[in-house]
């Protein structure tokens, strides 16, 4: 028995057993929306206001929000206490009526003055009750009626202030009133004396020892109690701003009607007052409209726009447009009242992906403090792409992906999951730990599946140089083919640094004048609006990467959507001119035909339907014995990585680009059944 183990639900934080949250669908979108030219930090806020496609985003649960607020103020009105108080008077004249008819032992003068007294009551709700408080009634129902009505603004008053009150007092002796006037009397001791700052634990403590039976919230200081207090009494406030003017007098006239004293009125006054100077914060001076046909009684009125008041802060919380917003400050216990508890783990789940993005590694904080996509991300949002490549490439003769990183044979170092086809040896080791770690999940399992067998890859023995310029002039952004060429230059870049390694990959990209940049310089490259294609100095940049690798394979691949319109003089600045001059289409030419002495394989991608365009980029091809490619803006992935495949293949054909089959030879791709 000393030695037993009790367990219970775990309650000091996140379920540490809780599965992972899945970050390719985010990562995915989020790099998406950074090769679009937003930062990280607001592509990470856009997808998690869109959400994923099982999970629900903050704008899914702001129209929630907005839809439960519509609901409340279009179902309900504010006339239930005085409906319900018109509904007990009119029953209480109506049974005395019914007893001044029958009583044959009443005086008929006294009779007649009893008629004309409830005949010449006054229209107005709140003034017949007062009349009625010196009536000496003759009906016993009546009487109970009357005194019904009394007891009813007593509870209701109350239950404004202190949410139960209403049920917890009904059918209530003198002795539980003297008990709530006793308890609303230390309280506003308590709270004059905190006011004044004379007050000490032990006094809350005395207070709530002789008094906790009515707070069932269960404070634990006097800042807890007031924080409770105060947002009751401000709901209870705006309330009574959104009466229309007939209803606050009707209201204030019946108050004083309260367990038929104005001493639990004035001591109500008193707290309110306490806690409007104690928490000026709240807000006390809000209205709503209330349209509907339910109507609210004070206490569940009260409750109605504690809900209202709750259910503006979740909005606030869900837009998170305020400085320093983050996924931590959603009040997920008051989503769940308010919306149930698939909206709060809905909310839950989108805390856990912003924080898994921050502390995953794969956003990184730069000097100037601005989130970017770390190279980790880089590398998850590359074989996303790659795999998206490779399926737009099998769709179309039937080939497979990529299966060996080279057709030579050398053992590389690294495994992979087997597929149906595969020749290549057993990674016996891996194998086995991967049956070892499914069995441990299911010890009843076979030792050894089908899916644990991992396969040995193999190295290519040849290199290339290649150099991949993608046009960042203005056009690009413009016709929409911005994120496409991101995309693409991602996906390669991934390829080479992940199968190919032995590649020296260079990407350049050129507008008005080119520059060498960085994957991560490319993907986060915002689009320029300067005018020009320089062409020329992209091919300067290109030889020079070629001439730097003389013992590579030289692959020139070139995303263009316009003919070069800039080019460099010989004292470095730039010349543009449109339409495209003489000179600026010789220097262009010159130094694509250098590309071809060193011996680059060269592919043109002419993005657009520009017949000017294709006619120019047809004739340079030709020059240089280069191949043109027109994809669609979807296949140019597929279409640059293939051509890359198939410019390093030994025994390369004419470059046909029918199809894609000639692009998988050398590269060890499956093809065809």
């Amino acid at each position: 028995m000393k030695n037993r183990t009790r367990f219970r639900r775990y309650d000091g934080g996140p379920d540490p057993l809780a599965p992972p949250v899945d970050l390719a669908e985010a990562l995915d979108a989020i790099g998406e929306e950074v090769m679009a030219g937003y930062s990280p930090e607001r592509a990470m806020r856009e997808f998690l206001r869109r959400g994923g496609r099982d999970q629900a985003g903050l704008d899914e649960l702001a129209r929630r929000v907005a839809e439960r607020r519509r609901e409340l103020t279009q179902r309900h009105n504010l006339d239930g206490t005085l409906q319900e108080v018109r509904e007990l008077l009119d029953h209480a004249l109506l049974e005395e009526r019914k007893q001044l008819a029958r009583d044959a032992m009443m005086d008929d003068a006294d009779r007649a003055f009893r008629e004309m007294q409830l005949d010449g009551l006054p229209p107005s709700t709140s003034a017949a009750v007062s009349e009625l408080s010196s009536y000496d009634w003759q009906s016993r129902e009546a009487r109970e009626d009357y005194e019904k009505i009394k007891d009813l603004l007593g509870r209701e008053l109350l239950d404004q202030r202190f949410a139960g009150m209403k049920q917890a007092l009904e059918n209530a002796t003198d002795e539980d009133r003297a008990a709530v006037n006793e308890m609303l009397q230390d309280l506003n001791g308590l709270l004059d004396k905190h006011r004044r700052g004379e007050d000490t634990q032990a006094d809350f403590d005395e207070f709530m020892a002789k008094h906790g039976d009515f707070f069932p919230e269960n404070p634990q200081n006097v800042d807890e109690l007031l924080d409770s207090l105060a947002q009751r009494s401000a709901a209870a406030q705006r309330m009574l701003n959104s009466m229309s003017a007939e209803q606050r007098e009707e209201l204030m006239q019946l108050s004083a009607q309260a367990f038929g004293s104005s001493e639990l009125m004035e001591s109500l006054n008193q707290l309110d007052a306490n806690l409007q100077a104690l928490r000026p914060g709240e807000d006390w001076g809000g209205s709503e409209r209330m349209d509907g046909q339910e109507g609210l009684g004070l206490g569940d009125g009260t409750g109605v726009f504690q809900d209202l008041a709750d259910l503006d802060e979740l909005a606030e919380q869900l837009s998170q447009s305020y400085g320093g917003a983050r996924m931590d400050d959603l009040d997920l216990d008051k989503l769940a009242r308010q919306l149930g508890d698939e909206a709060a783990v809905d909310a839950r789940t989108l805390q856990r992906l912003e924080q898994a993005l921050r502390d995953s590694g794969y956003l990184k904080r730069g000097t100037d403090g601005q989130l970017r996509l770390s190279p980790k991300a880089m590398r998850q949002l590359g074989k996303a792409l790659l795999r998206d490549v490779a399926e737009r490439m099998s769709g179309r003769q039937g080939q497979r992906d990529l299966r060996r990183a080279g057709a030579a044979g050398d053992l590389s170092g690294a495994t992979r999951e087997w597929a149906y086809g595969d020749t290549e040896p057993w990674h016996v080791p891996r194998t086995m730990l991967n049956g070892v770690l499914r069995r441990a999940g299911d010890p009843s399992a076979p030792l050894l599946s089908i899916d644990d067998v991992e396969v040995q890859e193999t190295e290519a023995r040849t290199q290339a140089a290649v150099a991949l310029l993608v046009d960042t002039s203005f056009s690009m952004a413009m016709d929409g083919r911005w994120v496409p060429m991101k995309r693409t230059a991602l996906a390669l870049h991934t390829l080479i640094r992940s199968r190919f390694r032995g590649d020296a990959l260079q990407l350049i990209g050129f507008g008005r004048h080119a520059e060498v940049m960085e994957i991560e310089e490319l993907t986060a490259l915002d689009a320029r609006w300067d005018k020009g294609t320089n062409l020329h100095h992209a091919l300067l940049l290109a030889n020079r990467h070629f001439r730097k690798h003389p013992n590579a394979q030289p692959v020139l691949l070139i995303v263009t959507d316009g003919e070069p319109t800039s080019h460099l003089e010989p004292d470095g600045e730039v010349y543009f001119s449109y339409p495209p001059h003489p000179l600026t289409v010789a220097y262009a030419v010159r130094e694509l035909e250098a590309a071809g002495r060193l011996g680059a394989q060269t592919t043109f991608f002419r993005l657009g339907e520009d017949p000017g365009l294709a006619r120019f980029i047809d004739q340079m091809a030709r020059r240089v014995e280069g191949r043109v490619v027109a994809p669609e803006l979807d296949d140019l992935g597929a279409a640059v990585v293939g051509s890359y495949l198939g410019s390093r293949a030994p025994g390369r054909g004419d470059g046909g680009f029918g199809g894609y089959g000639d692009w998988f030879g050398g590269r060890g791709f499956w093809v065809g059944d």
